[in-house]
């Protein structure tokens, strides 16, 4: 049962992380939180701002003595991935998350749990009730539909925050503090086509490609996942040339943050080439799972025969679509000069699904370069467009160069290897924290990100180790009381 992470330590963090899962807060959907934490803060007697796009920003007086420390702005989203397997019944807006302890870690039975932020949140919220905690003035910045867009964080106006250090609580690696992220460019494509007959006589399968790990866009895709839309496509581009396989609708993937885990094709073949159709698939199943014999031990391929659909999609755009899909740049693009070990560029093809008599599909672009984001949005453009696609970038964001001279930072490791016996790491993350853009807003603030490990993110897989919880809130409140002078 959920409630038994209240008995974990820090009760006060556990207490308000185990709220947050009561309250479904899928990216777009977070008003039900961002309520619950102005009555919150209310009832704390705190002031409470809600701006104009939705994010809610809370003040806590210095505590007495502390009145000469710089202010320090503690900052997280309320919002998060809504991902779940295929065989678990869960509606992100109306239930809660089941939440539960295994071993070492905090999991979510078949759902992703909402670590990714909900403990950065429900840290901030715990430090904003705290009575025992010598802070100098505080300031906690909820944003929302950061996963989808960052709209909280485009829509942040200057001024409203009076702080001069962020403390983004919202990285995944305990130990580590971060200093630097990427940038990223949604991609917006769009085929239209025209719905022509079946053969008489095809057979019709259901393509399915699932039991893939899937996992966060920026985090984990250097991992080397599988993409189910590319292995997908894949076995289309094969089964169009051997068999005249023809496509009726695809529906693949799901969020342009989350590799996609996926996909489904409804396809007809004629009926004297169904059982060659049949055995090609069992082949690319054995193929795949050599392939990714590693890394998606639970990957499965399979044709089921279905009903006969009433149209296909026409000839020609399912060429094009077949070989852009294929063909398009995914994953690990380029790793870092500047920093081992770290992924600069990639891309995620994310979502292909047919509607109507239109297909769309979905990439998103990270990179810590901007020309080498730009570089790969022109060759992800020049793929779709040779294939007769309409191609529109849109969302972009951009990076967090590190400053190597930053305060925060130099307090914060000598806090932690006071506290821990060994300095922590400084490191840059492929991923698209919201310092780049609100420090775009707020040129002034020294910015740092830490937070406690949590694996799997953006996947039903997420979970967060528990023991690193606590040393993340010890940490954060050993900062607190040795924050900066003024």
């Amino acid at each position: 049962m959920s409630k038994e992470i209240l008995n974990l330590k820090p009760e006060l963090l556990w207490k308000h992380f185990y709220s947050l899962t009561q309250i479904p807060r899928p990216s777009g959907h977070e008003k039900a939180s961002v309520d619950f934490i102005k009555k919150f803060a209310q009832d704390l007697k705190l002031e409470t701002i809600i701006d104009e796009v939705g994010n809610i920003i809370v003040r806590k007086p210095a505590t007495p003595g502390m009145e000469d420390r710089k202010g320090i702005v503690l900052q997280g989203h309320v919002d998060m991935v809504p991902q779940k397997n295929s065989d678990k019944q869960h509606d992100f807006e109306k239930d809660p998350i089941d939440a539960y302890i295994d071993g070492e870690w905090v999991k979510a039975r078949g759902t992703t749990l909402g670590a990714d932020n909900g403990i950065g949140v429900a840290a901030a919220m715990a430090v904003l009730e705290s009575k025992d905690i010598a802070h100098g003035p505080i300031e906690a910045l909820f944003t929302i539909d950061e996963e989808t867009g960052m709209t909280g964080a485009f829509g942040l106006k200057g001024g409203l925050l009076k702080g001069d250090i962020l403390m983004n609580l919202d990285s995944e690696d305990e130990g580590e503090l971060y200093v630097g992220c990427a940038g990223g460019l949604d991609a917006n494509i769009k085929y239209t086509y025209t719905p022509s007959q079946v053969p008489a006589g095809a057979s019709a399968y259901k393509l399915t490609i699932k039991g893939l790990k899937g996992g966060h866009s920026g985090l984990d895709i250097i991992l080397g996942r599988g993409n189910s839309i590319k292995l997908l496509f894949r076995f289309m581009y094969v089964a169009e040339k051997k068999f005249g396989a023809r496509l009726a609708s695809v529906d693949g993937g799901s969020l342009r943050n989350a590799i996609p885990r996926e996909a489904i094709a409804v396809v007809v073949v004629p009926a004297a080439k169904a059982a060659d159709f049949e055995n090609e698939v069992k082949a690319y199943l054995n193929i795949y799972r050599s392939e990714f014999s590693m890394t998606e031990p639970d990957l499965s391929f399979s044709a089921e025969k279905t009903a006969t659909p009433s149209t296909l999609i026409d000839e020609k755009t399912q060429f094009n679509l077949t070989r852009a899909a294929f063909g398009c740049p995914n994953g690990v693009v380029r790793m870092s000069d500047a920093v081992p070990g770290l992924v600069e560029t990639s891309n995620n093809l994310a979502r292909v699904y047919s509607e109507g008599n239109f297909i769309h599909a979905s990439c998103l672009l990270r990179s810590s370069v901007d020309s080498a984001k730009d570089a790969l949005a022109d060759k992800v453009a020049s793929v779709f467009e040779l294939s007769g696609a309409e191609i529109v970038f849109s969302g972009g964001y951009p990076g967090w160069k590190p400053n190597p001279s930053s305060p925060i930072l130099k307090t914060m490791k000598e806090i932690y290897n006071a506290k821990y016996g060994k300095v922590p790491e400084v490191k840059a993350i492929h991923a698209g924290l919201e310092c780049g853009l609100l420090g775009g807003v707020y040129p002034n603030w020294d910015m740092i990100s830490f937070g406690p490990t949590i694996r799997f993110p953006h996947s039903p897989d997420e979970k967060v180790n528990i023991e690193t919880v606590g040393k993340f809130w010890d940490f954060l409140v050993e900062v607190l009381k040795n924050a900066p002078k003024k």
